[in-house]
């Protein structure tokens, strides 16, 4: 049950923002009370949930990374996260489908943006370590990113591993992101899986690529890709295997071992998501997408980012509002367990 609160009630201690926040009766503060403040009103945080000074203590935190220095074709997606926020404001506080209130079940922050260098790659990936390491405060505590590029999964996964040790990862995407390196740069949006396995971040053979799809450099890909660890599920599969055969197969990959899901929102066909960087035809659609999200809700997910939300390149706000909702599916996945 939740109940609604006054301006000045729902407003925490030290901060300077007036929110009619709606609160749980177990004192969770949840969104800004839509019935007293219109959804295209007040501050744009991500579902319009408090702020993390706002609070005294949380156990999911929503963080942007407006990085994108890592990319190798169009850029743009250093300005994916207030995209996606401004997205969000349609999100509700009921999730019917898995008959979750995560709002009121955990309380989810939006922890504003890690700021990272956009000029020195190295500096960067130290910088967003340092920043989602402190989000996690406590073992029980989970992040969601909102990127920036994929890059920025790497030293995720460094903070990720300092807290849980090494974890299973569940990746949507069109590429493998595996690959060595690009002009001489070790870290970029194409290689941080690659990076993370040689880093003994992930369980070994416990990892997934799903929505593999388009042209790559050499068969040679695929075969560095299968001794790193990972199996593929190429989106070719599902028109035989369907999603209940890719959820199958997620499942048992991962098996009971902690999990980092990693989203490039160009694992959606650009007909879903036509505001990134390196779009491919042939993708999943989002219904497909959710599906096999919602069905991952046994599992014990320790961290996410939803990735490569280019806006300048989106319409009518398509993409940021897939990736508003991805992470919505995301938290509330991380609420139920």
């Amino acid at each position: 049950m939740q109940r609604r609160v006054h301006a000045d009630e729902g407003m925490r201690k030290g901060s300077d923002v007036h929110q009619p926040y709606v609160r749980s009766e177990t004192g969770i503060v949840g969104q800004v009370d839509a019935r007293a403040v219109p959804r295209y009103a007040g501050i744009g945080t991500f579902a319009r949930l408090p702020l993390r000074h706002e609070v005294d203590d949380y156990d999911i935190a929503v963080a942007g990374v407006p990085f994108d220095s890592g990319v190798t074709y169009r850029p743009g997606a250093r300005f994916g996260p207030s995209a996606i926020r401004q997205a969000s404001r349609l999100l509700k506080p009921y999730h019917p489908a898995l008959d979750v209130a995560p709002f009121a079940t955990k309380q989810v922050v939006d922890a504003g943006d890690i700021a990272a260098n956009p000029f020195d790659i190295d500096a960067a990936v130290d910088e967003i370590r340092a920043g989602v390491l402190g989000l996690l405060t406590r073992p029980e505590q989970r992040v969601v990113l909102l990127g920036g590029d994929h890059t920025i999964a790497l030293p995720a996964l460094q903070a990720i591993n300092a807290v849980h040790g090494p974890v299973a990862l569940v990746h949507f995407d069109a590429h493998l992101d595996t690959w060595d390196t690009y002009f001489g740069a070790p870290c970029t949006h194409g290689t941080p899986f690659r990076r993370a396995s040689e880093q003994n971040l992930l369980v070994k053979d416990r990892s997934a690529h799903v929505g593999i799809r388009g042209s790559l450099y050499d068969r040679a890909d695929l075969l560095e890709d299968a001794e790193l660890g990972f199996t593929v599920v190429h989106c070719r599969d599902i028109d035989r295997i369907g999603v209940d055969g890719v959820i199958e197969r997620v499942l048992e990959r991962v098996g009971d071992h902690p999990v980092y899901v990693s989203i490039d929102i160009d694992v959606l066909d650009p007909a879903f998501a036509p505001g990134t960087g390196t779009p491919e035809i042939g993708g999943m659609t989002s219904r497909e997408l959710v599906a096999v999200l919602r069905a991952m809700r046994e599992l014990t997910i320790v961290g996410a980012d939803v990735v490569e939300v280019a806006p300048a390149y989106d319409q009518a706000e398509v993409t940021a509002v897939a990736g508003a909702n991805i992470a919505y599916e995301l938290i509330t996945l991380m609420a139920d367990s």
